[in-house]
């Protein structure tokens, strides 16, 4: 076994040192950071310029139809999403350390949980945000401010939805890799 499978299976490579190259150049890794990156955009856009009000109106309005389910949504799946990521990315970090087998497999298996729950959850922001969107009248926002943050939360739930199903898939393979390992120890440890 190499370097790199040894590190995606803990046992043989527990207790070893860190190490941030061959971490970052892990498939999930990657696919963690920029899923992160994403749920931050979303999360930015619409709490920077997501709120809006006419020039007679003091209150301000979310800029999806004036429906503030819209922005609460945005905002608390893009906060959560970007939580999870700082979470399992240390989880990540960890994970070369866990020496049972068990609980690596119960790590990947919340991976694989996690990623395709949070796929899901950017399907149903990336439809509701766009369905709002496209019903919202102009006369709502006349100076036409926030639109540009609008269409970024919309274009970054869409992408989301693509690397959290990667996430799902990495885990997947990183699961079956954990498994085999499992079924391997147990057949070939020495009583």
């Amino acid at each position: 076994m190499d370097g790199m499978q040894r590190g995606a299976y803990g046992a043989s490579g527990a207790g070893g040192a860190f190490e941030p190259l061959a971490f970052l150049q892990q498939p999930h890794t990657g696919l963690r950071i920029v899923s992160w990156l994403f749920s931050l955009v979303i999360f930015v856009c619409v709490v920077n310029e997501g709120y809006i009000n006419r020039p007679d109106e003091v209150e301000q309005f979310c800029i999806f139809n004036r429906n503030q389910n819209a922005c609460n949504y945005a905002v608390s799946m893009g906060s959560l999403a970007f939580l999870c990521c700082m979470a399992f990315l240390a989880l990540d970090v960890y994970f070369p350390q866990i020496s049972s087998v068990k609980d690596r497999k119960k790590a990947v298996l919340a991976d694989v949980g996690t990623s395709a729950f949070w796929s899901f959850v950017w399907f149903v922001g990336f439809c509701f945000l766009a369905n709002q969107w496209q019903v919202a009248k102009a006369e709502d926002n006349p100076l036409q401010s926030g639109g540009d943050a609008a269409r970024a939360a919309i274009t970054f739930s869409f992408f989301s939805i693509f690397t959290w199903g990667a996430l799902t898939l990495v885990s997947l393979e990183r699961l079956k890799r954990v498994c085999f390992e499992e079924e391997y120890e147990e057949l070939f440890t020495q009583p």
